[in-house]
């Protein structure tokens, strides 16, 4: 009885078979993985030469002339399910305005208990992203807006001067019509609220854990007089071999926009607005840009009316009928947030509403690179209401010029993803003074109605083409005479 343990000096159970349990698991899975990777390494080599005789196919005449292997042979079932297999997953992606909205309200709760060291994390991030688009904003501009230009050069003949005579003016007219009108409005939606840099809060600054420097090569408008004077030289030599360079220098910074900044745009939108919530100005910003986006669907409305209306002017036909019939391509762009996409759907209606195949077919796929009502709309109006909560003034002869390059250096973009946008950055920081808070804030906007601003520019393009189809014929009948 003496040496009986008392509870005290009794093992604790749980203590004591938990290790065990833990060694016994860990054991398991290693032995598990250790056979895993021993199979994998045997089969490798017949995996790699599946592969490959898949990718090349068999030898030809291996076995002799008309032999089993050289004759075609029907697609089994999971072959031929394998490609609308991909479609189908690819149809489950996360689109990029579902990833910005998510991004938004994440960064509003994080913002409302996450601790500092979080937050410095995210400026630090926003940091070396900032200066990367401030370095690759040029080479955007060039590599976009130059070929752009020598494609449109390149197309001789009175139909492509009227047609972009007009698509200029209707996003001049667009554009101008928004200063305007936001000029108005904007001051009694806004009441007096202002926007302070994001990462500060009412006691200190929260800065970055560091920084890294990225230069750009040239400045924005070096890059915009460059494009125009490349584009419009290889528009005049006719020069195939600058010109494939060009095209080749485009799918670079194409693919640079869709694979690294398109991706990376929502962690730099958590970051600005996480910020935000942080130094207690995300309530006030959220309402008056849910305002703003209802003043502009609004507006695009009311542009589409008079761009059909001068349209119904000009074939002597009735406005609403043809815009009532563009509604097909206006429903269908807001599904694809693209013009080229929507293209197909467009040039049907187009010829529904009375314009011939023949200048359907040159106008419609032209405006979904040149025209851009409802794109210059949403940048106006945003650019305009961030200015405003920043206190920078609004001058109308800076104004002035800004749209004007804007309509230009837009006319390569839409055929990219966020292109619009991603081309109007180097305007905005050269010609209004945005900083990169700024431009984060007007990407969220502008995407958030990515869908609309599409729909206002393909459904505008079946005015453009109405109107160049009454010339055009008018020109015709003019020449028989």
């Amino acid at each position: 009885m003496g040496n009986r343990l008392t509870p005290k000096d009794r093992p604790n159970l749980r203590e004591w078979i938990g290790p065990k349990i833990i060694s016994l698991y860990s054991a398991v899975i290693l032995t598990k993985l250790e056979n895993i990777l021993f199979f994998a390494q045997i089969l490798l080599p017949f995996y790699t030469l599946i592969e490959k005789r898949h990718a090349t196919g068999p030898p030809k005449n291996e076995f002799g002339p008309n032999r089993e292997h050289d004759r075609p042979k029907a697609p089994t079932h999971e072959s031929s399910n394998r490609k609308p297999m991909k479609r189908h997953l690819m149809k489950h992606k996360f689109g990029l305005l579902p990833k910005v909205l998510l991004a938004i309200a994440l960064g509003i709760v994080f913002g409302l208990f996450v601790p500092e060291w979080f937050t410095r994390i995210a400026l630090t991030f926003n940091n070396i992203f900032g200066n990367f688009l401030n370095f690759v904003i040029p080479l955007l501009i060039l590599g976009l807006v130059a070929p752009g230009i020598a494609d449109l050069g390149s197309k001789a003949g009175r139909l492509l001067v009227i047609t972009a005579a007009l698509a200029y003016a209707f996003t001049l007219f667009s554009g101008f019509g928004t200063f305007f009108t936001s000029f108005g409005i904007l001051p009694r939606l806004l009441g007096g609220t202002e926007m302070s840099a994001p990462g500060e809060t009412a006691a200190t600054p929260m800065q970055p854990f560091f920084t890294v420097e990225m230069p750009p090569l040239m400045g924005v408008m070096t890059a915009l007089i460059l494009a125009f004077v490349l584009g419009l030289g290889m528009a005049y030599i006719h020069s195939d071999k600058l010109k494939g360079m060009m095209d080749d220098f485009k799918l670079i910074i194409e693919r640079v926009i869709s694979k690294v900044i398109i991706p990376l745009l929502p962690f730099y939108i958590f970051g600005i607005f996480l910020s935000m919530t942080q130094s207690g100005q995300v309530s006030g910003i959220l309402g008056i840009f849910l305002k703003l986006i209802v003043i502009i669907f609004v507006m695009t409305v009311v542009l589409l009316l008079i761009q059909f209306s001068i349209a119904g002017l000009v074939a002597r036909q009735n406005p609403l009928k043809m815009l009532r019939t563009m509604m097909t391509a206006y429903m269908t762009a807001l599904g694809t947030q693209s013009s080229a996409a929507t293209i197909p759907v467009t040039l049907a209606q187009t010829v529904k509403i009375g314009v011939r195949p023949e200048v359907a077919g040159f106008v419609v796929p032209l405006c979904a690179t040149i025209h851009l009502s409802g794109s210059m709309m949403k940048i106006v109006a945003c650019s305009l209401a961030v200015m405003m909560l920043s206190g920078l003034d609004v001058s109308m002869g800076t104004y002035s010029g800004f749209i004007l390059l804007l309509g230009i250096t837009m006319i390569a973009a839409p055929g990219v993803p966020g292109g619009a946008i991603m081309a109007a950055i180097g305007l905005l920081e050269s010609m209004l003074g945005f900083d990169e808070n700024m431009i984060g804030l007007m990407i969220a906007t502008y995407i958030a109605m990515d869908s609309f601003g599409t729909a206002t520019n393909v459904t505008g393009d079946g005015a453009i083409a109405v109107i160049v189809n009454a010339i055009d014929s008018r020109m015709v009948r003019g020449e028989k005479r």
